[in-house]
């Protein structure tokens, strides 16, 4: 995760920012940190990536790398505002990897086609889902399946207001296959797809999707997600799920909630423990 420091909406690349909307910066480091108190309450390590001037979306990590029994796919950025990143989250990898990398090293892969991250990868135990049709390159899946030998499936999304899978479908527990998404966000092929998939999915309304309900993080048995999404919340609960919510309303300004903001190291098994308790910062 990489703190605010120079949140800024300066441009417009989604729906949701509009520069002519002030920034409170230092009410957005308050709701980052409350996330991260969250994260770090139920169990969960928290590293930091340093956020560099001038990168006002730093603070939306989910964007920068993908991975995946600890073999990475590097981002390469749709848009040229944001390009500079990937950069920065490279050297974290470069150094910190071998923590969470396989026995013979870390894979760290540099990308051909555009691919935003975790924008576009959802991670399950059985295959990764992957979003196509406002940012990453569906070339980009077959990166990613090459890299980790996992199945990957591509789903179209058709609303720009839902410019990347994390904002259109949440995954809930991905040792069980559990996700949440709102259908009208994809086409009706990708639809079907999921129906076919996940029957026992939990399926957002708009007002869920609208307030960024499915911009979560599931780890099986909290979610973590923002306020505002009651139908969502009340499907979650009867499934035995802990909702955390945490108010992001001053990040939603830039387009992204709690998913937006967490990078998730899947560490190779061999290598989960020693990750989790090693200290990279």
């Amino acid at each position: 995760m990489c703190p605010p420091t120079f949140f800024d909406v300066r441009y417009a690349i989604n729906p949701w920012m509009h520069p002519e909307v002030p920034v409170d910066r230092e009410r957005a480091l308050a709701q980052w940190s409350a996330l991260v108190a969250a994260y770090e309450r139920a169990g969960h390590r928290v590293d930091r990536l340093d956020p560099v001037p001038g990168l006002p979306d730093m603070v939306f990590a989910a964007n920068g790398a993908t991975v995946v029994d600890g073999r990475t796919l590097l981002a390469r950025f749709a848009t040229r505002q944001r390009a500079a990143e990937a950069a920065a989250h490279r050297a974290w990898h470069e150094r910190f990897g071998v923590l969470y990398g396989g026995l013979e090293g870390p894979r760290l892969a540099e990308p051909v086609a555009v691919n935003e991250a975790e924008g576009d990868f959802a991670v399950l135990s059985s295959v990764v889902l992957a979003g196509h049709g406002f940012r990453t390159s569906p070339d980009a899946h077959a990166e990613l399946a090459a890299l980790t030998g996992r199945e990957v499936v591509g789903l179209e999304l058709v609303d720009p207001r839902f410019y990347h899978l994390d904002v259109a479908l949440a995954v809930l527990d991905a040792d069980t296959d559990a996700v949440a998404y709102f259908p009208a966000a994809f086409s009706p092929a990708s639809q079907a797809v999921l129906a076919e998939r996940f029957p026992d999915a939990v399926v957002a309304t708009a007002e869920d999707a609208l307030a960024f309900g499915l911009n979560a993080v599931g780890d099986g048995r909290n979610v973590f997600l923002p306020p505002g999404a009651p139908h969502l919340r009340a499907e979650l609960e009867v499934r035995g799920f802990v909702c955390v919510e945490i108010d992001t309303s001053e990040l939603l300004l830039g387009g992204g909630s709690v998913k937006c903001c967490t990078q998730e190291i899947r560490p190779t098994p061999a290598r989960a423990t020693a990750a989790h308790e090693g200290d990279p910062r």
